[in-house]
């Protein structure tokens, strides 16, 4: 593996720009890599799309869900009961139905705010930005700081520092999903 030095820019130019710079600072051109990085949540990584089959934050909906609909069904049949004099047994039936879909809005108040964390689980992850990316694979750890300056130069945003492997252009090993080690 090799360390990579990654920057995020808005417009092709500026990748294209990007390239010939580290090419004329004496990187190898198969080892510069340019693509763009789709917005988090958006990178296709499970069978269905998305990044997650479950959405973060979603994880006690379902039980939120069955524990409010029971709730509701049952304070809803009691209450289609009482008025069953007069609504006949009917009454009973639609009181359980409509105290069942009450009961399960309850499923609301077991999500998670954006960013909070999951009992057990990790902090959350910073994301990467949407935009073009040019990664450049060294071998040389005293490359780093020539690589950061040029990209710097530039204006790419959100420098990362990453270990793997760019070969013909390809940044093979990489995974939009991880936690980058943001440099600037």
């Amino acid at each position: 593996m090799s360390m990579i030095i990654a920057g995020h820019f808005q417009l092709q130019e500026e990748v294209e720009q990007a390239r010939r710079a580290l090419l004329d600072a004496g990187f190898a051109s198969e080892r510069i890599s340019r693509f763009y990085l789709s917005q988090p949540g958006q990178h296709d990584q499970t069978p269905i799309g998305g990044d997650h089959i479950q959405s973060p934050g979603a994880k006690e909906t379902p039980e939120g869900l069955a524990q409010g609909a029971a709730t509701g069904a049952a304070v809803g049949a009691v209450a289609g009961a009482a008025t069953a004099p007069v609504t006949g047994p009917l009454g009973t039936i639609v009181g359980g139905l409509v105290g069942a879909h009450v009961g399960s809005l309850f499923s609301f108040s077991k999500m998670k705010e954006a960013g909070e964390r999951e009992e057990g689980g990790r902090a959350p992850v910073e994301n990467r930005h949407a935009g073009m990316l040019v990664a450049v694979a060294f071998d040389d750890t005293g490359l780093e700081g020539k690589a950061v300056d040029v990209l710097r130069g530039l204006g790419a945003t959100q420098i990362e520092r990453a270990r793997g492997n760019i070969v013909d252009g390809d940044w093979a090993d990489f995974d939009p999903g991880s936690a980058p080690d943001i440099i600037r």
